[in-house]
């Protein structure tokens, strides 16, 4: 017999009273009744109540000991007596009567406790991971993040994919974050960089004659912190496939994104077949391209109501005539919400950095009006053409704000899902997925004023490659896709450019030389020119899958050991100096100035 335990504290039950058993774990808690005293024995599978009576030996010795001493606890199985059972337990119908107790490990008085669920400091619970890894809601949640991987894996390899490991150290790339860069010992001068993602290399798997990849691939970008995304790491599902078209994407992940989340959630999802939302119509619909479908609310144009004469709103129709727009979100049936519910949301815009949100309710009498700040600069006809073209009743209100595109997308993306919460629109318990497809292959860049890539340099264009008009480039369109899940992108993925010719035109328009491609990509660029599959691919990320699957809003609660949000690691004081000796080997001299 294991000379710690004979049973796990998750596994005993009435079928071993009266038998003798050995229990090791950490003290989770104790209440000391005079005569007799109860702990809580807790270990990876679970908790077991023992107790002790004070005649006994190791009375003391328990009776001093703080809450996560490691104890190897002897004694007897017995059935609690009626009315002390714990049906939230497996074990919750039987206790240990203690006979003997070994500490294995004394517990200093702890900085945040163990027992309970309470909120504590991210200073506090980073610096002590290790502790707060053993509370009850962060240790499932790790235990679900293994679970969903092995599942992962399990199901690429049933869909016919094969797993391969791509490198750690490798070149720098000009596009995306910023890198992360590891000096080289052996090429004085020269750095290496670790992967923001296996990008090139899983397209140069799919050259080498593989037809189906996958990887659980760790990635690294020197990026700053959100809730959905840590700083420094992330793990991802990467995916890659050979003579397929956008389609056959979406049909594996679809597959395994359902049975996925059927297995591990009991929620439901909106739609097993996911919605492809071309991405104007998302920015257009939903002012963004990670729409939460879950929430009803859509956002409507409603510029050309302000070339009306009965349309006395002169400030918007001030804007308008300069090159502004108009764009509504409609409340269904708010008439009857006071005052205060539509000032706090024009409130909270101004809170948001936005000029405020305009807004009326509809109402009819002997003829129909708008009711609120502005409604009065409405006449009937103007607020008939407005119902007609947002689909509103009479009962309904109207949020309304003016400005260039890019400010009407922030403003209204932001109070779509702000109105939506307050009215409690949004059914926690749907899963809505959907893809953001049709992507524009470049955009411009607003400080630079110049054209850039505007999603992944190494999509394919859409249409006939023979007449893409690269004069307009603005134009173009590529084979890029989005997955997203309530309102989270989950990942990025793309039908790859196989062609060396155009991967030469089409990153000419972002400014790159022939001589930058051949520098930057040259294993790739190199690699195209002995034949390449016509291929593609997609990452989803774990962390994010399994934030959503926990029911969590922040990536720190599902990953073992996150940083901060200044990328540093509190619990091994990373990133830490090095001595000189070290950066002498590798030819580098620090010049920081404060």
């Amino acid at each position: 017999m294991n000379k710690y335990r004979s049973h796990n504290c998750s596994e005993l039950s009435e079928k071993e009273i009266n038998k003798s058993v050995l229990l090791s774990g950490w003290l989770h808690r104790k209440r000391d009744h005079g005569n007799l005293l109860f702990l809580d024995l807790r270990d990876h599978f679970g908790m077991t109540q023992c107790v002790i009576e004070n005649n006994n030996k190791y009375f003391p010795v328990l009776e001093k000991s703080k809450p996560e001493t490691v104890l190897k606890i002897s004694g007897i199985v017995v059935k609690r007596t009626s009315g002390t059972e714990n049906l939230d337990l497996k074990t919750g119908k039987i206790e240990i009567s203690i006979k003997s107790v070994e500490i294995l490990s004394s517990a200093k008085e702890l900085p945040m406790p163990v027992f309970g669920e309470q909120e504590y400091p991210e200073e506090i619970r980073l610096k002590y991971r290790f502790l707060d890894l053993r509370r009850e809601e962060m240790h499932n949640n790790i235990i679900l993040r293994s679970k969903v991987i092995s599942f992962i894996r399990s199901e690429m390899l049933k869909l016919g994919f094969l797993e391969y490991q791509t490198p750690i150290l490798t070149s720098s790339s000009p596009e995306g974050a910023r890198d992360f860069l590891v000096p080289s010992r052996l090429n004085p001068g020269k750095f290496y960089a670790l992967p923001q993602a296996p990008q090139q290399f899983k397209q140069l798997i799919m050259i080498s004659g593989f037809d189906k990849y996958f990887q659980i691939a760790p990635c690294f970008r020197d990026e700053d912190a959100r809730a959905d995304r840590s700083p420094g790491e992330f793990y991802q599902l990467d995916i890659e496939m050979s003579f397929v078209e956008q389609n056959d994407i979406f049909e594996v992940v679809e597959k395994l994104m359902v049975n996925l989340f059927n297995t591990f959630s009991s929620k439901k999802m909106l739609s097993e077949k996911f919605p492809k939302i071309p991405y104007e119509d998302a920015m257009n619909k939903y002012g963004t391209d990670k729409p939460d479908l879950r929430n009803p609310l859509i956002i409507q144009d409603i510029t050309e109501i302000f070339n009306r004469d009965d349309v006395k709103f002169d400030i918007f129709k001030k804007l308008v005539k300069s090159g502004s727009i108009v764009r509504a979100i409609i409340t269904k049936n708010t008439k009857d919400k006071p005052r205060s519910f539509f000032d706090n949301i024009d409130k909270w815009a101004k809170e948001q950095g936005a000029s405020g949100l305009a807004y009326f309710t509809i109402e009819k009498d002997e003829e129909i009006k708008g009711k609120g700040p502005v409604g009065k600069f409405f006449s009937q006809e103007a607020l008939k053409q407005i119902m007609k073209i947002c689909n509103a009743e009479v009962g309904d209100s109207i949020f309304l704000a003016c400005g260039n595109k890019k400010e009407i997308e922030k403003i209204l993306s932001l109070a779509r899902n702000k109105i939506a919460q307050s009215l409690n629109l949004i059914d926690k318990n749907l899963f809505a997925f959907c893809w953001i497809t049709d992507y524009p292959m470049y955009e411009l860049d607003e400080n630079s004023k110049k054209i850039i890539f505007s999603h992944n340099p190494f999509s394919m264009p859409q249409g006939k490659l023979s007449e893409l008009n690269f004069q307009k480039p603005l134009a173009i369109k590529a084979y890029q896709y989005d997955i997203v899940c309530n309102g989270i992108e989950l990942s990025s993925g793309a039908i790859r450019n196989h062609l060396p010719d155009l991967m030469y035109k089409l990153f000419a328009v972002a400014g790159y030389t022939k001589k930058d491609i051949d520098d930057k990509f040259s294993g790739m660029i190199n690699a195209f020119n002995y034949g390449a599959p016509p291929h593609g691919g997609i990452a989803p990320g774990i962390d994010r899958i399994v934030m959503l699957l926990a029911g969590k809003e922040n990536i720190r609660e599902v990953t073992l050991f996150p940083m901060n949000q200044n990328a540093q690691d509190l619990m091994m004081q990373a990133p830490s100096e090095v001595n000189e000796k070290q950066l002498k080997e590798l030819s580098i001299k620090k010049d920081i100035k404060n």
